[in-house]
């Protein structure tokens, strides 16, 4: 008999924390035959696959290698893999609450109208947060704390991949991950994540945030670097450049308007925290949109 939750984990050269991950999942407060763990190995170079098949001899999960690089290919693949009609994704270096199953079952046997949902994160600090981290920057961090009730996301936002579900009928309906997007490798582009829930909205399904599904989310050192928020913001906005231009010329158009309009506000928050005597936070907002602006407006 199929599960009726699949468990979905992509893994790239993430050997410090991909037991730890697996093992929160496959030690849930709920019966085994509730739902099944994939784990998907996308070309790691490191130990995650000696690390995963040590697992497999001591406990029950299935085990690929995706070859065609990429965690859309990879996230693609689980879903091809997968037998559950809920689909549940979480990252290599999240880790999941005992309950974490048991509250995204009841949430979506509570009202079978949702379509999609994203869960809370907290950050799991590897070092000091640095004082120049905004709440307005803790996306990037992989990190979302939207209160203690359930409620739809508003236009505009969406939840984060180190945490989200689907009902396969959605996926059927809208088509994978879109696998010129995403990272790849070493690079940090994103955009598919956003992509597949606005071809979700554009079904008129609503996306909802569920905050008593948990996972804690490590943030290493690495991450807390302005190197590493620059490569983020490049990459932010290549995807969007891809991915708007992929639709149509218009909608790159757009996409640049609505650039302009984020350094309205971008300004006007900066002067918030000027004002409040806090410049480092202003100036790596302001760093952080340039590096957006510079990945959207380049050209090939």
């Amino acid at each position: 008999m199929a599960p009726e939750l699949s468990i979905i984990i992509c893994t790239y050269n993430r050997d410090p924390y991909i037991d730890q991950s697996i093992l929160h999942i496959l030690n849930q407060a709920v019966s085994k035959d509730k739902y099944e763990l994939i784990v998907v190995n996308n070309n790691s170079t490191d130990r995650t696959d000696e690390i995963c098949r040590e697992l497999l001899t001591e406990h029950d999960f299935r085990y690929f290698i995706e070859t065609s690089q990429g965690l859309s290919h990879a996230r693609n693949r689980g879903i091809s893999e997968s037998r559950g009609e809920i689909l549940a994704f979480i990252d290599d270096d999240a880790m999941a609450a005992p309950d974490f199953i048991q509250n995204l079952l009841n949430f979506y046997h509570s009202r079978p109208n949702v379509s999609a949902s994203g869960g809370r994160i907290y950050p799991r600090y590897e070092t000091a947060k640095p004082h120049w981290i905004s709440k307005f920057l803790m996306p990037l961090m992989s990190v979302i704390d939207l209160g203690d009730q359930p409620k739809a996301f508003t236009l505009g936002s969406y939840p984060i991949g180190a945490n989200m579900a689907f009902r396969r009928s959605v996926i059927e309906a809208v088509g994978d991950f879109n696998t010129s997007l995403g990272r790849s490798g070493k690079n940090l582009q994103g955009g598919e994540e956003k992509d597949i829930f606005q071809r979700i909205r554009s079904k008129g399904l609503d996306v909802w945030y569920i905050p008593d599904v948990i996972v804690d989310h490590v943030i290493p050192e690495a991450r807390l670097q302005p190197a590493f928020i620059r490569k983020m913001g490049n990459g932010i906005g290549e995807s969007e450049r891809i991915r708007t231009s992929e639709i149509s010329s218009s909608m790159l158009r757009k996409a640049y308007f609505r650039e302009l309009a984020k350094w309205v506000a971008t300004l006007g928050l900066c002067l918030g925290y000027f004002l409040s005597f806090q410049p480092a936070k202003a100036m790596m907002l302001v760093k952080f949109r340039y590096w957006v602006s510079s990945g959207l407006f380049k050209q090939n």
